[in-house]
């Protein structure tokens, strides 16, 4: 398994968000080459707006393993996390992050780089350009 198959598994999760009418951002976390736990954003459905893909992901993946600290895993979405979702993977001590389309408006890079752990490992681009038409395609349905 790669990072790509992961970042594919993320992007069926967009898919599913896409398909309830939320904004299509998707995640898995993988700990030990194992998916333990997918989410989609659910803030439309649940009325919250802490309801990403990243926040739900988190949750799954501490009840999965029985801990808060994501040390050993690895988080794939399908866009860059925002600051809020970048400070709960900072608390999390989340080992490292993978993420497909940047996000130039909202992205934690532009607003808050140090909100990470300091030994978190971040990697962005994979399958960029998937997870980029899937947001603007959802957008221009929007409008």
């Amino acid at each position: 398994m790669d990072d790509i198959f992961y970042m594919r598994q993320a992007l069926m999760e967009a898919q599913k968000a896409f398909a309830l009418g939320e904004t299509p951002v998707g995640a898995v976390v993988v700990c030990r080459e194992r998916i333990v736990a997918r989410a989609h954003n659910l803030t439309e459905r649940l009325t919250d707006v802490t309801a990403h893909a990243e926040m739900q992901a988190i949750t799954a993946a501490a009840n999965f393993l029985g801990g808060k600290y994501l040390t050993d895993c690895t988080l794939y979405v399908t866009l860059e996390p925002c600051v809020m979702c970048a400070g709960a993977l900072g608390w999390a001590q989340t080992g490292r992050i993978v993420y497909g389309a940047a996000d130039v408006k909202r992205g934690f890079s532009r607003y808050a780089p140090q909100a990470l752990h300091p030994k978190t490992v971040i990697e962005g681009g994979i399958l960029a350009g998937e997870a980029a038409e899937l947001l603007q395609l959802f957008f221009r349905n929007k409008r």
